[in-house]
């Protein structure tokens, strides 16, 4: 009897620690050392991030904080500040400059899609396209994005540039942002 009580109580330990772990996983993950909340919208979770002060200047500058605090819902595929950094030395300068505010809207609408796409709506959408999924962009242009050998996930630009999406599934109130390792280019 002895036994069976302990092998009981290892299953019920067993099944606490599995539910614990689901649990874990089911939160947002922590993005430029900020926890993300999901009943925070776009906006409010953005700013708490250190990953991306730069792309929080240029939605300011843009005028796009009203729109990405809207209820959306949105899919934003957020560049970090090293995203940025890799940009021509002077390019983010001359961005936030009010005389290029519709060149800078132009490339950060070229982040966002409308809807709330999840990982798992990516991969569907390329397992119906044999691979590649088409996203159009609130700019009006398209994004492609495909899994790489390793299980990555890239989205490849108009222009033919790359960038990885290094945090996928951050779930916000009105929508869902995904940390991307490149700008974009419409």
């Amino acid at each position: 009897m002895k036994a069976q009580s302990r092998k009981i109580a290892f299953a019920l330990a067993g099944a606490l620690l599995l539910t614990g772990t689901a649990s874990v996983q089911a939160k947002n993950p922590m993005v430029g050392g900020a926890a993300m909340y999901p009943t925070k919208n776009i906006i409010q979770n953005a700013v708490n991030s250190k990953d991306h002060t730069t792309l929080v200047a240029a939605v300011k500058a843009a005028g796009l904080v009203d729109t990405l605090s809207s209820p959306g819902p949105f899919t934003v595929f957020a560049p970090t500040n090293a995203a940025f950094a890799k940009l021509p030395a002077g390019t983010v300068d001359t961005l936030l400059k009010p005389e290029n505010k519709a060149t800078l809207t132009k490339i950060l609408t070229y982040h966002v899609v409308p809807g709330r796409m999840t990982a798992m709506d990516i991969e569907a959408n390329a397992k119906a396209h044999d691979g590649k999924a088409m996203l159009t962009t609130v700019q009006g242009e398209k994004l492609t994005a495909s899994k790489d050998k390793m299980g990555g996930w890239w989205l490849t630009d108009a222009k033919g540039g790359k960038a990885k999406i290094t945090i996928a599934n951050v779930m916000q109130s009105n929508g869902v942002i995904h940390v991307i390792d490149t700008v974009l280019m419409p």
